[in-house]
């Protein structure tokens, strides 16, 4: 399948397996090697999960030890396939991952971090998470699965994380798009974060909010095709550009992300992102509000 934009421009699509359903999860539970991770609190874990799933955090998948100034920085390579590993994943295993009730933002870090070690095309999210599966009528365990070690070979995809210089080089590159998928707010520099010295946003990023990017409680659905193509075409990205996210801390640009993934660009985190950025005094900032759309409740985490 081809994404087709105008002007004779067309885009390859995601596999059809990225976003997946609870009908096809359910087909396929005990008879592919399906390794399953539940993203959220830990109670809700313990409450009732997808049976076989294991409980994943956003530690697991991050810098144990990141620099005084960030919040949250990708793990290493050696790192991410060792907590992988753990966790039973071998390079036969479909990997997928969903939310427990709203964590949106968490199962699309944890998408990036396996791109970031080449197996997002092993890699699918349960559209909707464990509520969707829930409303399908499939069933729930509070059984802990037992794991037998796996053996994973990455592929590593460096160019997945850039950092401020990147950034930088690339402001005026007409070839790339900055998308800030903060809340408009923050975007615009009118509410200001204690932890962030200069308010507003980098230079010629478009806005777009990464609450945007899923339909409104109580399902989390992601948009479809048609609609997030939409979004990044009135951002201003043009097919066959390169994408950079970006957000507070690289949570929700993780979201942006998985987007961008899903609609055929080439695309990257910054993962500093605007905690690292503001406080760069040789980093420029802009303020200015970019057109207010209609926003889903707010979704857990930042």
């Amino acid at each position: 399948m081809l994404l087709i934009f105008s002007a004779g421009a067309v885009l390859p699509a995601a596999p059809a397996d990225v976003v997946v359903t609870p009908q096809w999860l359910a087909a396929r539970l005990g008879k592919e090697p399906i390794v399953l991770f539940h993203l959220g609190d830990k109670a809700e874990y313990d409450a009732g999960h997808i049976p076989g799933a294991q409980f994943l955090t956003l530690p697991d998948v991050s810098d144990p030890a990141p620099s005084a100034t960030l919040t949250l920085q990708m793990a290493a390579v050696d790192r991410l396939k060792e907590v992988f590993e753990a966790h039973g994943v071998s390079d036969a295993s479909r990997i997928v991952l969903y939310f427990g009730k709203d964590r949106v933002t968490m199962v699309a870090r944890v998408f990036v971090a396996l791109d970031y070690l080449g197996l997002s095309d092993r890699a699918s999210i349960l559209d909707g998470g464990l509520p969707a599966w829930k409303s399908a009528g499939q069933p729930v365990s509070t059984e802990v699965p037992s794991v037998t070690r796996g053996s994973l070979t990455p592929h590593p995809r460096p160019d997945v994380i850039v950092n401020a210089d990147w950034v930088s080089a690339h402001l005026k590159d007409p070839a790339v798009t900055i998308i800030d998928a903060r809340t408009p707010e923050f975007y615009a520099g009118t509410e200001a974060n204690s932890r962030f010295p200069r308010p507003g946003h980098i230079p010629g990023a478009a806005n777009v909010p990464y609450l945007t990017l899923n339909t409104e409680a109580p399902g989390f659905l992601l948009k479809d095709l048609s609609e997030l193509r939409a979004m990044f075409v009135a951002a201003g990205v043009k097919p066959g550009a390169e994408v950079v996210t970006y957000c507070h801390i690289g949570q929700q640009a993780s979201q942006a992300y998985f987007a961008a993934k899903l609609l055929g660009y080439r695309v990257h985190l910054y993962d500093g992102s605007f905690e690292e950025w503001s406080a760069m005094p040789d980093r420029p900032v802009d303020k200015g509000a970019a057109p207010i759309k209609k926003l889903a409740p707010r979704l857990a985490g930042r």
